[in-house]
This record gives C-alpha cells, structure tokens and sequence, in this order.
C-alpha cells in the first residue's frame, strides 16, 4: 500500500491525518519538524508527502521545505495544506514541486483521501527541476480560491517557467491578460519587457507595422524607423491578445516568427532574431475558425503547445465575495472609501446572476454599486439597481421577443457581450426556478417533467442556486 509522510507541527492535526489514511490502508509516518522531515524524506521512500505551509515553531516555511524536498526528489508528490489560501500561495508551491494544494478546514480530511489517490496513480512523469526565487503577484492580481481557478494557478506554476508558447482561452472579460502577466512575472524573463498587443484593436493596415516594425519610408507617413513589438519584447515575453481575429496575411507572418524566431521590419531587408516568449489569447472558436478557413490550422498548432482555460465568472460564483471585496478596495479608494461593507444578501444577489460579461461585468457593477450608496453600505436595493443598469434579465411579464431584443439592442450599442451565454443562463435558470416551485421541490418529479435525470437536475440547482435544504429533504422522501 502507498506509503505516506506527514509534515505538520500540529500534532493533533497530523494524528488525525494519520488515523483516516491508516483506516484506508495507507501506511504513514508522522514528523512535527520540518528537519526531521527532510531528513527522513530524503532516507527513506515515500509514495506522498503531505506538508503544511506553516510552521509556527521553524525559520524554514513549507515553501522552503516543499523546495528542499523536490531538489532532493523531483519526482516525489507533495501535497500542501494550508490555512491561509492565495492565488500567490499555489503559483509558488507548484513552481516548486506542489502537485497539490489543499486549504485547511473542515474538509481538509475529506479533500485529502481522493488527493493521495489522484497523486499515487500518476506515472510521476519528470517535472521541472528549476526553482524560482519567491516574487510578488503583479499589482492586479488574480482574486478567487475555487477549484476551478486553483487549476488556473497550478498550470501557470507550471508552464511560467516552460520554453513554450502558450494559449490562454476564455470568454471575454474572464481576465487573461492578467494570467498572461502572471507566468511573465513568475518566469525567469520578469525583469524583461512584458508587450501586450491588442490584434482586435489595430486596424490591419498598422498591425504589422505594430508587431514587425518598419523602416523609413516603408509607406506613406513613415518618417522614422520603428521598433516592433516582438524587438521591443526580446529577453520578455509578447501577449498577443484576441488572437483568433488577426487576418490570415498577419497569421501567416505571425507563423514565420513563430517556426523561424526571426522578422524583417516593413521595408527593411535585415533579417532580426528575436527570442520572445508568445503568450496568446482568444475568446473565438478556433476549431471552428479553422473549419471555417478564417484561422490557419498550422499556427494553431504552434500556439497551442500549452493550453490554459479560463472559465467563466458563473463557473466560479464562490469566487465572487472575495472578488466583490477586492473591487470595493480598488475602487473604494478612489472615492475616498476602500472599506464599504456589504450585505451579505446582496452578494447572494450577485452570485444568482449571470455575468455574461464575466470579471469585467462584476467589476463594472461593484462600481456603479460604489456610486450608489455613497460610502454607506451596499445594500441588496444598491446591488439591484447596480444590475438593472447592467443587462436585462428575463422576467415572466416580459415577452421573450422583447427580451431577446434587448439582449441584442444592449450587444449593438457595445454594452455587453455573450448574448447567447446570457439568454441560456437566464431562460434555463428561469426553467429550473419554476419546475422546482410547481413541483414544491420534489427534484424527481421536476427532473421527469423536463425530460433530465436526477444527478442533472441537482447540479443545475447547486449551479444556479436553487436548492434549498427543505428541498434535499423533500427529494430524499
């Protein structure tokens, strides 16, 4: 059976560790220093090892520790608990050697079981072997503790320091320019130029003289020589946002760089190395881009070395209170206020909404929300106003035409985006809502009425919050 080391100095804690992994027939050994821990790791053959962050009695932290242990073994599993959760916390811990992070609590026992699991039957493949010094997130840096977003984080722990090319794919307004900063300033380039270039937002005729440069008199109105984003980026790291919308004369020098790593400025005839890392990004379809003949499927296949995906803002709504307290401090600030309260319904309020526009929607409602209540507390009537001026939500008196029109009105006039993402939200939510009230919770019968099982009908209830506990109970009747 695998055999497991426990690293904590809580010896109430790693008894009770100890006891539930021994009562699934795992064989485990207990240290309380983080010495004696090396030493041990380091002797003897352990399938995990299981450590805390923090060391109330020690100099050295679990950073240090899960670093030690990795030089010694790269291949050996650690896992991190802690009771202090940061999207800094997981980037460093994986960048060096975390496979997994737990956060402390009730459910620290209950998490770890399937974690030991998941990490004995890895082949342990190699794992990079460098170790980063311990930097600063970058100053906006990426809010939320959920499952989803600790994936986000552990890939960025891995591939920050990884020679390859990155795609970063999410919804519009999920935040990948900021996860683009992230594996910049936690690789070894961050002292280098970090260039991001908006395709979407440079018309064509001026985006390869954007990215490539141009010598004097390449076109009308060149006066001068101009250095180029991918010169301007060497030693750093080029982010090339909203990918999927760069034409396919643009794709097809981008895919020369990309093969060759050289460029040739627009009218100029010296052929220029360039070593920049390329991060890209896209919200588009670039399967169906491909299909379509839109996007060249061999520079698909250069930028896609790595993939990581984002997901959307109502696939992580428990990350949405520490977002909304980040957005508070942000912009409360600039009013004079940093420390505004909120009631605890109006973020129940938030988090039943659908955020087509994702962070970037949130963000703009915590503002306007800030507006609202005039450094008072942002009640639920602040946040509901704060909304209305948002997107409009589907009411029962509100023909679904007028509704699908407005949606588009607000889409034509640029203040929103994802209308089909918001439609089905809003029309499943409103479904769900009205066959759990008519059947009075009895999630059998409501599944049968809308033709889906059991397990979907529960999780479209957790997903949009509609379960309630009298409805467990009236199913499991």
């Amino acid at each position: 059976m695998p055999k497991i080391l426990i690293v904590e100095d809580d010896r109430d804690l790693a008894d009770s560790l100890a006891h539930a992994l021994k009562a699934v027939g795992h064989r485990v050994d207990t240290v309380t220093e983080v010495a004696t821990g090396i030493q041990q790791a380091i002797q003897e053959t352990y399938d995990v090892v299981v450590t805390d962050l923090q060391f109330t009695r020690e100099r050295i932290g679990g950073l240090e520790l899960i670093q030690q242990l990795h030089a010694a073994n790269p291949l050996l599993p650690i896992i991190l608990m802690t009771a202090y959760p940061s999207t800094q916390t997981v980037i460093e811990a994986t960048k060096y050697g975390a496979h997994e992070y737990i956060p402390k609590g009730a459910d620290t026992i209950e998490a770890l079981l399937p974690a030991i699991e998941r990490a004995v039957e890895r082949t342990r493949p190699p794992k990079e072997t460098e170790v980063l010094s311990v930097e600063s997130l970058i100053q906006d840096s990426i809010v939320g503790n959920s499952p989803a977003m600790r994936e986000v984080y552990k890939a960025i722990g891995r591939l920050s320091r990884a020679p390859v090319t990155v795609l970063i794919r999410g919804e519009t307004g999920t935040g990948k320019e900021l996860v683009a900063r992230a594996l910049h300033s936690h690789s070894d380039r961050a002292k280098q130029p970090f260039i991001p270039v908006n395709c979407v937002a440079i018309p064509e005729t001026l985006l390869e003289s954007e990215l490539f440069g141009h010598e004097p008199g390449a076109f009308t109105g060149a006066i001068a020589r101009r250095i180029g984003c991918f010169e301007q980026a060497n030693d750093g790291t080029i982010f090339l946002d909203e990918i999927g919308d760069m034409t396919r004369n643009t794709q097809a020098k981008l895919l020369r760089v990309l093969q060759d790593k050289t460029i040739q400025r627009l009218g100029g005839r010296e052929t220029i190395s360039v070593n920049g890392r390329v991060v890209a990004a896209t919200h588009c379809n670039l399967e169906e881009a491909i299909r379509d003949g839109s996007f060249r499927q061999d520079l698909y296949y250069r930028l896609s070395v790595a993939v990581i995906h984002l997901p959307p803002l109502r696939q992580r709504l428990d990350d949405i209170p520490d977002l909304v307290t980040f957005f508070v401090q942000r912009h409360g600030a600039d009013l004079g206020s940093p420390n505004v309260p909120i009631a605890k319904e109006a973020i129940q309020d938030l988090q039943q909404h659908s955020w087509p526009g994702n962070v970037r929607e949130l963000e703009n409602v915590v503002r306007r929300a800030l507006n609202l209540a005039l450094g008072h507390t942002i009640t639920r009537p602040v946040i509901r106003e704060a909304l209305a001026q948002a997107v409009p939500r589907a009411a029962p008196s509100q023909p679904i035409g007028d509704y699908l029109a407005d949606l588009l009105d607000r889409a034509e006039k640029g203040t929103m985006e994802n209308v089909q993402a918001a439609m089905v939200w809003d029309l499943e939510r409103e479904l769900y809502a009205l066959a759990i009230r008519r059947s009075k919770g009895n999630q059998a019968l409501a599944a049968r009425w809308l033709g889906v099982s059991r397990p979907t009908m529960r999780e479209k209830l957790r997903l949009y919050r509609l379960a309630s506990r009298a409805d467990d109970e009236t199913d499991s009747q």
